[in-house]
């Protein structure tokens, strides 16, 4: 899962909000550098990936769209997930989705001076811009696919996977309910 998903299984959670979102910033032993609410962000991001990277039924999808989306599929998956879970929000969280966002918009950590400052420019464009309010639309998953596409150090076909979504929806939406009735047994949210 991409941003949504990780704020989703953050328990509700502000500072773990932001810990979680900064588990991709930190490599290897690294997170251990840090204070324990971000040590325990590191992990718990970690532990999404891993969920989700090795879901049966995830795997099975990410096989079926490689044809499609060479060497991205996973990554689709993960922007497909969060527009699925924006546009569905209501029936995996009892907050409001704007009121959700708008909470951790406006929550600072005491500990975000130990972010980098690559992150911390990140957060700040998350928050002034409000990338996540756009997740639900056609719009917010074509500008999501097209950002990230522009930071892969390859050559790529993220920008076809709008398509490809639209083109998969029922089997994709399928998998995506499941997994997240999976995920919510053993992930916090």
């Amino acid at each position: 899962m991409n941003f949504l998903g990780h704020l989703y299984f953050s328990d509700n959670d502000l500072d773990l909000m932001i810990a979680n979102l900064f588990g991709d910033s930190v490599k290897g032993n690294k997170y251990l550098n840090f204070s324990s609410k971000i040590q325990h962000g590191v992990l718990l991001h970690r532990k999404i990936d891993s969920y989700i990277d090795n879901h049966h039924l995830v795997k099975e999808l990410r096989i079926g769209l490689y044809k499609e989306l060479p060497k991205v599929a996973g990554v689709a998956i993960d922007l497909y997930f969060d527009h699925l879970l924006a546009i569905h929000w209501k029936r995996y969280h009892e907050k409001p989705f704007e009121l959700f966002l708008n909470e951790f918009y406006k929550h600072h950590a005491a500990f975000e001076s130990e972010l980098d400052s690559t992150f911390q420019s990140f957060l700040a464009r998350l928050r002034d811009h409000k990338w996540i309010n756009h997740y639900p639309s056609e719009y917010g998953l074509e500008k999501v696919c097209e950002g990230v596409s522009k930071r892969i150090s390859f050559t790529n076909k993220l920008t076809d996977a709008p398509q490809v979504f639209f083109n998969n929806k029922n089997e994709i939406e399928k998998v995506f309910h499941q997994f997240m009735r999976d995920a919510q047994k053993v992930l916090p949210y």
